[in-house]
């Protein structure tokens, strides 16, 4: 387990240094979102090298990080493609001024890295475990994955459609998914990790892998995700009525006039 634990943190911290440099030389902090999904590739790689065989169980939990990273990466890159840098780290760069190169180093890109080796605990103990096999628990969680990942990339193909129409320029997306819940991308995003999480359940150390969704829920609902953009529309009539009735984050049936 030590041994995973170790190839994992080094692999991250080279991969989040690479995407660093990268961002330095082009002025765009805002790449790290692109390369949170591809980082869990890297993890899942460092992994798997170290198993002497590739089971089941360890193809199915890659196949479940690798089409989620692909995914998610993938849409980041194409929203974010001749845009520039995002508002909150072209921000930050303003304010950090002279020291925007240490302080992004150790304030976004490490610091993300070190948030990707907590997420990825579910990772490291599947591939710490070889002879790891899928029983009931592990399909309940593959459900768990697929219902979230679902909702996050729905979630997002029909918001960038709703973008896409210049006739919803200023509008607040009220259809689809996000009739039922404000964040369904977000919802899928925590969902799909308890999804992981409830399936590298038969590797062991649950009390352990358990700790991925909690901070990563607990990071979407207060820190960055459905808080930022909550804050963001801050004193918008039209986001306030949608607010009104409905739910935040978990999905649910919009609230009656």
């Amino acid at each position: 387990m030590k041994e995973v634990m170790l190839y994992s943190a080094i692999a991250i911290f080279v991969y989040m240094v690479v995407v660093f440099v990268w961002a330095t030389l082009i002025k765009d902090n805002s790449i790290v979102d692109i390369g949170w999904g591809m980082g869990f590739l890297v993890v899942i790689s460092a992994g798997l090298i170290l198993l002497p065989a590739i089971t089941p169980f360890h193809a199915a939990l890659a196949a479940m990080v690798v089409i989620w990273g692909l995914r998610l990466s993938g849409y980041i890159f194409s929203r974010h493609r001749n845009v520039g840098e995002d508002y909150r780290y072209a921000q930050w760069r303003k304010e950090w001024g002279k020291y925007v190169v240490p302080r992004a180093f150790f304030q976004i890109f490490m610091l993300q890295g070190g948030f990707m080796f907590i997420i990825a605990l579910p990772l490291m103990i599947a591939v710490a475990n070889p002879s790891a096999v899928i029983n009931w628990v592990s399909i309940t969680g593959i459900i768990l994955w697929l219902i979230g990942f679902l909702f996050e990339a729905v979630g997002d193909y029909q918001k960038s459609k709703f973008k896409a129409n210049q006739a919803n320029s200023g509008k607040i997306m009220q259809s689809g998914l996000w009739r039922y819940t404000r964040h369904p991308n977000y919802f899928g995003e925590a969902l799909l990790w308890w999804g992981i999480f409830v399936f590298v359940i038969p590797a062991g150390y649950w009390y352990v892998s358990i700790i991925s969704p909690v901070i990563l829920t607990f990071l979407l609902t207060t820190v960055s995700g459905v808080a930022m953009l909550e804050k963001k529309y801050t004193g918008n009539k039209e986001f306030e009525e949608y607010a009104r009735k409905t739910n935040g984050f978990i999905p649910w049936w919009p609230k009656r006039e």
